[in-house]
């Protein structure tokens, strides 16, 4: 199972309640959470078929901003 983190502005529980819709319906995330204690607010993904450009979708869907890939 692969995992990537982006950098996001999902920064507390009200967002992340927001935010749970619509990464649960991306078929591709096995797992997600976001660590809301760092400043970059790290948004970890998990999957076997991750596809980079629906897990931004369902971010950008959700109302949120994916700022950059954590490499």
């Amino acid at each position: 199972m692969a995992t990537i983190k982006f950098k996001t502005n999902i920064n507390c529980g009200s967002c992340i309640a927001k935010a749970t819709p619509f990464l649960n319906e991306e078929h591709s995330i096995e797992k997600w959470e976001v660590d809301t204690k760092t400043a970059d607010k790290i948004l970890s993904v998990s999957g076997s078929n991750l596809d980079k450009d629906k897990v931004r979708l369902a971010v950008e869907s959700a109302g949120f901003v994916i700022k950059e890939e954590m490499l």
